[in-house]
Parts: C-alpha cells; structure tokens; sequence
C-alpha cells in the first residue's frame, strides 16, 4: 500500500498590493491600497485591492469606479518586474526546505509542494512546516501568505481556496474523509477548483448543485453531458485525485501555439485597431521566427467596448505554413476586415497562432519567390538580435510611431501592465 503523501499551497495574499504596501512599510491589513494605472481612466482595472479592502466588501478585480466614493485608498501604479523579484525571492525560500523536483509554480504568487518526504527530515508535522515557510515569508518579505494542506493536489488547492479562509491561522487541512464531512454540501459550487460558471450552468441543468450531487449523480448522464471531463469531475466529488507532481514535471503539451491578447488604452475606430492588429501580426511572426517554428493557422479575436455588442472571431487555415510578417498579415487582416464591426468602437483584440510546428518543416508552392522570403527572414533575424542586445525599443517601425500604435509602450510592459522599470530600487 502506498505511503499516504502531503501536498503544500501556499498562496501570497492579494500579492501586488502586498507588495506595494511592504515597499512603503505599510501593514496590508491595516492599509487601503489598490494596484491600478491611473492612465487608463476612471474604469481601470484593479489588479489588486489590500486586504484591508476586502473586508469592506470591495472585490478585488473591480474597476476604479466601482470602489465606494467614501473609501479613501492609495493608489499603486503596477511595477510588474517588482513582482517578479518578489515572487523569485519567495522561491528561493523554498528552495531553502525544497528540491526544484518537488515544487511547481503554479502563478506568480502560488505554488504546490509535495512535503511528503521531507517532513521526517525536519522532524516536524505538515501544519508546523507550512507555519514555518509562511513566517519566513512574512519576516523576510513582509508579504501575507495562506496554505492548504491535502492528501492530493486537488485536496490541498481546496483547502487553500475555501477552508483555510475560515481559519485564523490562514491554513486549511483536508483529506478525502474531512472534504466529504465537511465541504459535500458547500456552495456556490464555483469555489471549487476548475469548477467555472459554465459547468456550473450546466450542472444546475441537471439539478447538481453541490459535490455530493456529482458524486451520487448517474454517471452516464455526466459522462453524456461533459464527455470525458465526467471522469475529473466525479473524481474531484469524493476529493479523489490521481496526478502526482511527477506527472506534472514529466507533462508536455500536444499542441503548441503563439498567442497575443490586449485590452485597448481607450475605445479605438476600426481603422486604429487594425493598425494595433498589425503590431501583434510582427510580434508574433517574431516570436516564431525566435523558437525557429512556423504556424499552419490563424485566429483573430475582437472584443467590442462596454456591453455594445458581443464578441467576433474567427480563424483561417495558411496555403503555406509559416513565420513570415508578409505572408501572416494578409491572412490575418482577411479575417479581422471580415469579423470585425465597423460602426462599434473596439477596446479588445487577440490572436493566435496555431497549428506551429519546426520550421525545417516549411515549404511554399512553385510560384513563390523563396529569395526575397530568405532576405526578409535573414532581416527580421538581425533585428531579433538587436532587440535582444540593445533592448525591445531599439528596433521600432514607422507604425510604431502613430499615435493609436500600442507596441512601443507594451514593449516597456511585462503581462500588458507597467514594468516599473524607471521606479526606485524596491527595498532591501
């Protein structure tokens, strides 16, 4: 029989306004801060609120004008490569209790731990570990952090998300046995891990509305309605999970693809955003053009401002596959000039590049010149090579220069948000 193992979540609290607030030596759950840049608006998004400002009932990824008129907060421009110091830091404390082999980061401010071998070397139970890394965090770092502790990876992610808020220690513990005593019957079904509205809807369809119901539920109906997703999601209701963190280490993904996405500074003409269309068509074609791979199928995405009209896309199998800007942008100019609505203002644009595969791959038919395809690749090589030298901006094309272009400035950015490169060093 198996040793029964121990799995670590551990999970930064409101992590960029943490951040923020340890940088100006403010106490997070006694500050009102929010993380947002001020340039874009009165709706700007708020990438993150302090704890302090959860307890007022404000969420977290709202918008500037939705925090209440009253609420007096400071106000955080994001400073991307900050978080990412922090969020290196955070795993180097890891490292310190930790092989590589038994963590995975999961996003910047969450990572799983398999803590089974370790806590007979430390002499210690899993709860005394996890206090352990959260007050070497807090003491070094001055950033709050939770845990869920579980018998799976899926049991430690819950017990981070939905027990260890009802905890003053901020620390959650489950097995499948105490999942089953005391999360079956928990609602809104959406707190739990990968349960998103969608399923949800389509549980309610079925008059499942909570674990137990999936768990007892006829497993032909589920299996009928979700395909074989049935089989994680029954396995998930009994807090069953069987991936290890050697699967996920050992994972590697059957398709491949190069994707962009922005939200647009302010509401842009069809005109305009098919000039910021076109910045995504180079940065993609380059991104190709450095992992030497090449696409066989586009998609473009357009994202309409406010509620005036849903979404439009589509996307287009190449004649030839390929990483060439000249050969990408009409194919991708067809489709956008095809979906996109030229009477509604435009605030979202996304793209992808699919179907890639190694460029050694690459063939074109009898009518095209493969010279001057050669030349343009050899160019876009040299500038690739400046850019990686001398930085994103050192290379930049007319376009770039227009008053609707994104790119120069997204290219200071890290995630589409302020780098913060040009701030004060954070501190010590």
């Amino acid at each position: 029989m198996s040793r029964e193992r121990t799995y670590f979540c551990i999970d930064m609290k409101s992590f960029y306004a943490s951040v923020e607030c340890a940088e100006r030596g403010l106490n997070p759950f006694e500050t009102n801060l929010v993380v947002a840049d001020l340039t874009r608006g009165k709706n700007a998004l708020c990438l993150a609120i302090s704890p302090k400002m959860k307890t007022l009932g404000i969420k977290n990824r709202c918008r500037l004008s939705e925090i209440p008129k009253e609420v007096e907060y400071i106000t955080a421009t994001p400073r991307m490569h900050f978080y990412i110091e922090y969020a290196a830091d955070i795993y180097g404390i890891y490292l310190d209790y930790f092989d590589p082999s038994d963590i995975h980061v999961y996003s910047i401010d969450e990572s799983f731990i398999d803590a089974t071998n370790y806590l007979a070397l430390y002499k210690t139970d899993a709860k005394s570990l996890a206090k352990r890394l959260m007050n070497e965090i807090a003491e070094k770092l001055h950033i709050p952090a939770a845990a869920g502790i579980g018998t799976n990876l899926f049991l430690a992610k819950v017990a981070l998300d939905i027990s260890a808020k009802n905890t003053a220690d901020h620390i959650g513990y489950l097995t499948e046995e105490l999942f089953k005593k005391t999360l079956w019957e928990h609602r809104p079904i959406t707190d739990f891990w990968q349960i998103a509205k969608g399923t949800e809807n389509r549980l309610k369809a079925l008059a499942l509305f909570t674990m137990k119901d999936i768990a007892f539920a006829p497993p032909e109906i589920l299996y009928r309605t979700f395909g074989i997703n049935a089989e994680l999601l029954i396995d998930h209701a009994w807090g069953r999970e069987s991936c290890l963190m050697e699967d996920i280490k050992s994972y590697k993904g059957k398709s491949r693809s190069v994707s962009f996405s922005q939200i647009l500074p302010r509401d842009y003409t069809f005109e305009e955003a098919r000039i910021v269309l076109k910045e995504m068509v180079l940065s993609g074609s380059q991104e190709l053009m450095k992992r030497r791979s090449i696409c066989g199928k586009v998609w473009v995405g357009v994202g309409y401002s406010g509620e005036m009209h849903e979404s439009t896309h589509a996307s287009s199998h190449l004649e030839n596959s390929t990483a060439v800007y000249s050969l990408l942008l009409p194919a991708v100019l067809e489709i956008y000039d095809r979906v996109a609505l030229r009477s509604v203002k435009i605030r979202r644009l996304g793209i992808d590049f699919s179907d890639v595969c190694d460029e050694n791959c690459e063939g074109y038919s009898l009518f095209t010149d493969t010279e001057k395809l050669e030349k343009e690749k050899a160019k876009e090589h040299t500038i690739l090579e400046l850019k990686q030298r001398f930085g994103k901006n050192a290379v930049l094309r007319g376009t770039n220069l227009l008053s609707c272009a994104t790119q120069k400035e997204r290219n200071e950015m890290i995630g589409g948000h302020r780098a913060g490169y040009d701030d004060p060093k954070r501190k010590s």
